[in-house]
Formats: structure tokens, C-alpha cells, sequence
């Protein structure tokens, strides 16, 4: 079947129904990326075009259908320790704040964990952490890796990695102390994936069966959303924060404009948000 190209009627009812399915908004003239991400789906389910393919996701009539579609319109890929500094001050700043606590465990959050690469780079930190003050977090550290892709998640969970992935942001040093070689691929230290507790989530969802959390990674994610949807996100991240946690968003992003329960901290490194109390 010849690749399609989706109309504007089509493309209208689509985006309502990724905002009604996932909360991400597509903004205008996307078409063409809805095409080239949709085509593949039309020719398996056996669907003769777009219009089609969104009268089966509003009946239901295809199981899975709709996970598939708003996997294949999600934005998978991402580096080992992306932009550096939200790991370095977790490791230089966070982590000593936190290292006396000894009557539970220490939570942290990965709230769109893609491919896998935040919390195994989190997993990293932590370990090197531990290497170097041992005794430190005797409960130990529980990472909640979150996302709303399936597929997604089946990865992450093998963490198995090409060497073109290896190659996005990792050291050599990391490289040989954190991975084992199995063929052509590198797979993750086992001790790493064991920390990790990887689980199927939509953030407009209820986090309330997720914990409470003492760092929250919500990075490069709250750009796809509306502004209250933003704000309704944010609102519940704060409510699952231990008090004081802390909110690490991406590099340029900030909680001021859609949520009041945040304060900005200033530290030697740049600027950190923890929840208000």
C-alpha cells in the first residue's frame, strides 16, 4: 500500500485524540510527521486510510491499537546523562542532603524515561555515590522509572544497548565499569537494573499508587502539554514529593508559569526547585 498523507479534517480529529489519549498536543502543520509515523500502522491493522484508522481508535475495536499509536507518536530518543548538569548536582549537591537518612529507603522519580537512559544514568550516579561513601543510604535507593510507552519500557527493562545508543553521552570509563559486551551490544550491570522498578504510566493519570518521592526527574516532557495540563502535572508532582523534594526539569523549562507549589533555590551550581512547605 502507497504511503497516505493525512488531510486537515483528519489531521484535526487525530489531534484531538492524542490529546484526549496521552495529553500531548500537536501544534499546526504537523501532518506530514503524523503520516510518516502512522503509515506503518494503517498497512498492519489493514486500514484503508486515516479516517479509517480514527474511527477504530474512538470504537475501540482494534485491542492495543491506541497504545500503539500514541507509542509511535511519542519521542523516544535520548542521551546518557543528558545536558550533565542535573546529574552532577544530584551526585555533588542532592545526594549528600540526603545521605543521612537511615530509617528508609531514598525515591527517586524518572517520571518519561524513554529508552531508559535517565534512570540508568540516575542508577550510575547513585552507584558511584556509594562507592564513594560507603554506608551511606543503608535502605538502600528505589528509582521509579515511569512511561507511557510499552514498548518503551519492555526495552529499558532488558537494557540492551546498540553501540550507536552507547555511543550518545556515554564515557569509555562508564562504559567498561557500567556494561558487559554481549555480541554486537552492551548490556547494563545488572546490580543498576536492579534498583530500577520500571512501570506503565500516562502522566494524566494518578501517581498516588506510585509513593512519595524525595527527587522528581520530569525532564524535556512538559513541552508536549497544554498549559493546564502543565499545571494539573505539576500540582500532583508536588503533592507526591517528600517535603522539600526536589523537581528537576530540563535545562530550560521552569515551574513558575503553571504551578505555585515550587520555590526556586539557588545553589553554586545554578538553580534547583523543591517543593514549598
Amino acid at each position: 500500500m502507497a504511503s497516505q498523507i493525512i488531510s486537515k479534517e483528519e489531521y484535526d480529529a487525530f489531534r484531538a485524540f492524542l490529546d484526549e489519549a496521552s495529553g500531548i498536543v500537536l501544534g499546526d502543520g504537523k501532518q506530514y510527521l503524523v503520516s510518516s509515523r502512522l503509515n506503518r500502522l494503517l498497512e498492519e491493522n489493514k486500514l484503508s486510510g486515516f479516517s479509517e484508522l480514527i474511527q477504530t481508535l474512538q470504537d475501540g475495536k482494534i485491542h492495543g491499537l491506541k497504545e500503539k499509536v500514541v507509542d509511535a507518536m511519542t519521542t523516544n530518543e535520548t542521551n546518557w546523562f543528558r545536558d550533565a548538569y542535573p546529574f552532577d548536582v544530584l551526585k555533588q549537591h542532592i545526594l549528600p542532603e540526603y545521605s543521612k537518612i537511615r530509617d528508609r529507603p531514598l525515591r527517586i522519580w524518572s517520571s518519561a524515561c524513554s529508552s531508559g537512559q535517565e534512570p540508568y544514568s540516575i542508577s550510575m550516579i547513585v552507584q558511584e555515590y556509594l562507592m564513594a561513601n560507603p554506608g551511606t543510604f543503608p535502605m538502600g535507593v528505589e528509582i521509579v522509572a515511569t512511561d507511557i510507552s510499552p514498548t518503551m519500557l519492555e526495552f529499558s527493562r532488558a537494557g540492551v544497548y546498540d553501540e550507536s545508543a552507547i555511543a550518545r553521552g556515554l564515557s569509555d570509563e562508564r562504559k567498561k565499569r557500567f556494561f558487559k559486551q554481549v555480541g554486537n551490544n552492551w548490556e547494563i550491570w545488572s546490580e543498576l537494573k536492579k534498583r530500577i522498578d520500571f512501570r506503565h504510566l500516562n502522566l494524566k493519570q494518578s501517581y498516588v499508587t506510585l509513593g512519595k518521592f524525595d527527587i522528581t526527574f520530569c525532564r524535556n516532557v512538559l513541552i508536549y502539554f497544554s498549559s493546564e495540563l502543565k499545571s494539573d502535572i505539576l500540582d500532583r508532582m508536588a503533592q507526591g514529593l517528600n517535603s522539600r523534594g526536589y523537581l528537576i526539569l530540563g535545562s530550560s523549562e521552569t515551574p513558575n508559569r503553571y504551578s505555585t507549589q515550587f520555590i526556586m533555590e539557588r545553589i553554586s551550581q545554578g538553580v534547583l526547585y523543591r517543593r514549598g512547605d
